[in-house]
């Protein structure tokens, strides 16, 4: 009898904790008041001037969601820089 209050003990917590923690989770990969998100690949051709390079692209910031982007468009540091400036003076919040 205790092996199976044990059991049901067990199976109750784990509801709780999984009911609390969903929302937690939840919030932490979609939240846009969390920092920035960027995608980085190596040797990409950079969207602006055509060098093959590391590859940079912002996905997801507040006021900004390229999450699902069917042509992603990656960019050399030097122009990522540049485009980040960019998006700053459309007011995207990139901090």
């Amino acid at each position: 009898m205790q092996d199976f209050n044990i059991t049901v003990s067990t199976i109750i917590a784990n509801l709780v904790g999984g009911l609390i923690f969903f929302w937690v989770d939840r919030f932490i990969f979609t939240s846009p008041y969390l920092a920035p998100q960027w995608e980085i690949r190596e040797k990409v051709q950079c969207a602006d001037c055509g060098d093959i390079a590391k590859g940079f692209r912002l996905v997801r910031a507040r006021n900004y969601d390229r999450t699902r982007d069917p042509k992603p468009e990656f960019r050399c540091e030097k122009c990522s820089e540049r485009k980040l400036q960019e998006l700053k003076l459309r007011g995207v919040r990139t901090e």
